[in-house]
């Protein structure tokens, strides 16, 4: 899946934060919904905007960036 399709960065939008296209919804929020225990129903629920590519996106997105890091020892 490619993560670009679903999630954009936008300076004007929440601080410039990647967040779901289309809308103020941050990748950070569902990744938080999902550390907390919410399932993608439920979250999807809550928030109709979204569906389950957008929730794959974020995590694709997380992924992506961690595989990025360059850790120090």
């Amino acid at each position: 899946m490619d993560y670009q399709n679903y999630i954009s960065i936008n300076s004007e939008i929440r601080f410039g934060k990647p967040c779901i296209t289309g809308t103020r919804i941050s990748v950070y929020d569902i990744l938080g919904w999902l550390a907390s225990g919410m399932s993608n129903k439920e979250i999807i629920s809550d928030f109709p905007q979204i569906n389950e590519n957008h929730i794959m996106a974020c995590l694709n997105y997380a992924a992506e960036k961690e595989r990025r890091v360059k850790y120090v020892v």
